[in-house]
């Protein structure tokens, strides 16, 4: 069934049917014109490719070609006929041509020229028409409808864990603060401290950094359940890997041991990568030719040995290699990266915190295949994963991929109570803001593993952007805080 009375770009080139009347609107990109025709490259976002709109000044009027501008929104009617040019099959000869929407060719800044991406952040409000973003954001579609797609047809259920939260699941201590009162006059207790009993929620609270705990809940309920959705953290970190807003997925499943845990998760990002190659094909071929040209720009010991495409080929067509953080630790120690001092960061011994460097190393060079590293040192690792029985190490699991290193951690969860409640202490987690968490491990525990993975990380390493503001429609960042 049809809404309106226009026909998608992309319904018009997978058909191409020669002789048929349709209505297209969209955004012109770019007009040549001579004195016998007209050429109009036009883009509606349903696709990468612009139509050919050809009109004949005898039926199209001077005053209406002359707003045909870069940047103006029309509405062309016509018949489809087959495409003298190359590109495409077909071109819309056009019968009439209404302005929806004009555009000043001297202030419009999308010009047809080749912008930086730093031009494009600063115009964030226009810069989804050009190409490149339009792939991104077409491709950041179909990974978030594969998400979905994959833990349904898992029987997985899609759980909404809170915005606003009293809990800090990470213990960081960076998180944004909710709060209704006046800050200009802000009550305090007799102590001088804040009175957050005259707050909304009577207490202090702050936006999440992450929808594990909760999820938790729901796991010892429901058995399998997935959150996807935003999450915040308040880290002052001007970088290309960091967002004060970000969209987080995380997986709880009641009963799942680590084993489980890695395989579902190598299961999951296999399926949702194969999703993007098998329906964002013209998009990617676009990325992937893009990402080909910035590598050209890069220092020769600094490029990629994969392109985009070969990447995510890569990671589908590959088992992952599993193996512990104490046999990464000696490869590590042993590499020649590492004997030659070219680690920015050097691997003295166990207990060291990876860094990216390390991660590609295992992935890129020793392995080359992707990694899932396990049982890591619990002083670098959160209060909620299950310990092992040497004392020292946790049941975690963190998968490592080209060009970007850790994309998912997660663990089996610690589901006793005594051992739970001894590691918050260490941790110094207090036990009273977590009470509801606890009682999880009194009433019906069980075993349960979950792991994360950030939605724009999957996004980076799916579009071969290289800055994480490019693919979040609005990013939010320190200082930054646009529309």
């Amino acid at each position: 069934m049809a809404f309106n009375n226009r026909t998608k770009v992309k319904e018009i080139l997978a058909s191409a049917e020669v002789g048929k009347s349709i209505v297209v609107k969209g955004w012109v990109r770019t007009k040549r014109s001579n004195k016998n025709v007209t050429f109009i490259a036009l883009n509606d976002g349903s696709v990468i490719s612009n139509f050919q709109i050809v009109a004949d000044p005898s039926q199209i009027s001077e005053e209406i070609l002359k707003k045909v501008t870069t940047g103006a929104c029309i509405s062309a009617e016509g018949v489809l006929a087959a495409s003298q040019g190359a590109g495409q099959s077909v071109e819309l000869l056009a019968k009439s041509i209404e302005i929806l929407g004009e555009a000043d060719p001297e202030k419009y800044p999308l010009q047809p020229k080749k912008h930086s991406l730093e031009f494009l952040r600063e115009i964030g409000h226009l810069r989804m028409r050009t190409n490149t973003f339009g792939a991104v954001f077409r491709v950041r579609h179909a990974l978030a409808f594969a998400v979905h797609k994959y833990f349904n047809e898992k029987g997985f259920l899609y759980m909404n864990t809170p915005i606003i939260t009293g809990s800090d699941a990470e213990g960081a201590g960076e998180m944004f603060h909710v709060t209704t009162l006046d800050l200009n006059k802000v009550p305090k207790t007799a102590e001088g401290q804040v009175d957050y009993k005259q707050d909304f929620f009577e207490k202090e609270a702050n936006l999440t950094v992450s929808g594990q705990l909760e999820g938790e809940l729901a796991a010892m309920a429901l058995a399998e359940i997935y959150t996807f959705g935003p999450t915040f953290r308040a880290e002052n970190s001007n970088t290309t890997r960091h967002l004060a807003e970000f969209w987080m997925i995380e997986p709880e499943m009641a009963f799942y041991d680590l084993e489980d845990n890695m395989n579902l998760a190598e299961d999951f990002m296999k399926y949702v990568i194969r999703y993007a190659l098998d329906h964002c094909a013209e998009d990617l071929d676009f990325l992937d030719k893009r990402a080909a040209e910035e590598e050209q720009n890069k220092k020769a010991d600094q490029r990629s040995e994969m392109g985009l495409i070969e990447r995510l080929k890569f990671v589908v067509d590959n088992e992952f290699v599993r193996l512990t953080y104490t046999e990464a630790i000696d490869i590590l120690r042993n590499s020649q990266p590492n004997k030659k001092k070219k680690f920015a960061y050097p691997v003295e011994g166990w207990g060291t915190d990876l860094q990216s460097e390390h991660e590609r190393y295992l992935v890129e060079k020793h392995f080359k295949k992707p990694v899932i590293l396990t049982d890591y040192p619990k002083e670098i690792k959160a209060f909620y994963m299950r310990q092992n029985d040497d004392g020292k190490t946790v049941r975690a699991m963190d998968i490592l991929f080209p060009g970007i290193g850790e994309i998912v951690g997660g663990s089996q969860r610690e589901e006793r109570l005594d051992k739970l409640t001894a590691r918050m202490k260490e941790m110094h987690v207090e036990e009273e803001n977590l009470w509801w968490y606890l009682e999880t491990r009194k009433f019906g525990s069980a075993p349960h593993s979950g792991f994360g993975l950030g939605f724009e990380r999957l996004n980076l390493f799916v579009s071969g952007m290289t800055n994480i503001r490019d693919v979040i429609p609005f990013p939010r960042t320190p200082g930054s805080a646009e529309f």
